[in-house]
């Protein structure tokens, strides 16, 4: 991802509600040593880690000038935390929320010019997060999945789906809470019908694209509930900083970017482009525009 040398990438460690976090914080290189820069905490799609689409528009912000940081959040990659593969918004939020502290507490980073970018489900984290925080002053999102609970019925196979999923999960919860032991299943798989994303997608299912060693490809069942009745759309009026979002109508849950973006009171610009919902986490064509946008997005705002 830096084939020019023009990004420093530098490991970090990070605390969240006493749990150690692992980053990769990537720089431009022609930063002059002493300046503090804006920075931006870049989160990817749920069940991700920072290998994969996070990282890649990190280095690419780094690359246009604007440090920026990618993590595994608890539970995930090389970040410590129980349960593992743990799909909670709750506990991404809070981890979002430490990001920005960490990055407030280092000198090479001004403190007043902090923003979020999140690819995919990671835009209704980083919007909750924002709706919490006004230390985050600016906001992107990309390809943003962001649902309500109608739309999670139109994706999930309406009240009978939720419902099943609903039990699944509870059920899984309780196994965890009486036992210790977490049920799994595969976060993507083209054979098992039970796995979190079932279906052809070769983005997680190809070893040249997201399937990399770090990513675990697991989905703990007990996440269930949480995803399903997590509603970022609902916070929008509460999103202070403004706020730019780019998607097509060819990707994932339009419609949610439609009414988040209508229900923001903040600056906002809902721009819309072409391509599919994984062109946007690592096709070249794709991600490069994307980065041009939301990097002008950032410096204006930042």
């Amino acid at each position: 991802m830096n084939p020019n040398g023009d990004v420093l990438v530098e490991g970090v460690a990070l605390p969240s509600e006493g749990t150690e976090l692992v980053g990769d914080l990537y720089r431009p290189a022609s930063q002059p040593a002493g300046d503090a820069s804006p920075a931006v905490v870049v989160v990817g799609s749920w069940t991700t880690v920072k290998e994969q689409m996070a990282g890649r528009y990190a280095a690419g912000l780094a690359r246009r000038g604007v440090t920026a940081l990618a993590f595994d959040f608890r539970g995930y990659g090389g970040s410590k935390g129980e349960p593992q593969n743990f799909e909670s918004p709750e506990r991404k939020i809070e981890d979002i929320l430490s990001a920005v502290g960490y990055l407030k507490s280092r000198p090479d980073v001004d403190s007043s010019r902090i923003g979020a970018l999140g690819i995919c489900a990671g835009s209704g984290y980083v919007a909750v997060a924002a709706s919490r925080n006004p230390e985050i002053r600016s906001v992107a999102m990309v390809a943003p999945w962001l649902h309500d609970r109608t739309l999670v019925q139109d994706i999930y196979g309406g009240p009978d789906g939720i419902r099943e999923r609903m039990a699944q999960g509870e059920a899984a919860r309780e196994r965890y809470e009486s036992t210790g032991e977490v049920d799994y299943v595969p976060a993507a798989s083209e054979a098992d019908a039970h796995a979190a994303m079932y279906g052809p997608f070769d983005y997680y299912l190809n070893a040249d694209r997201g399937a990399v060693p770090q990513w675990g490809n697991r989905f703990a069942v007990m996440s269930w509930p949480q995803w399903l009745t997590f509603d970022p759309i609902a916070v929008a009026p509460r999103c202070t900083a403004p706020t730019f979002m780019l998607h097509s109508p060819d990707a994932a849950v339009p419609d949610g970017a439609r009414r988040f973006h209508d229900a923001l009171t903040a600056p906002k610009e809902l721009r819309w482009t072409t391509g599919t919902q994984f062109d946007f986490y690592d096709q070249e064509s794709t991600v490069e525009p994307a980065l041009d946008s939301v990097g002008a997005h950032f410096g204006r705002t930042l």
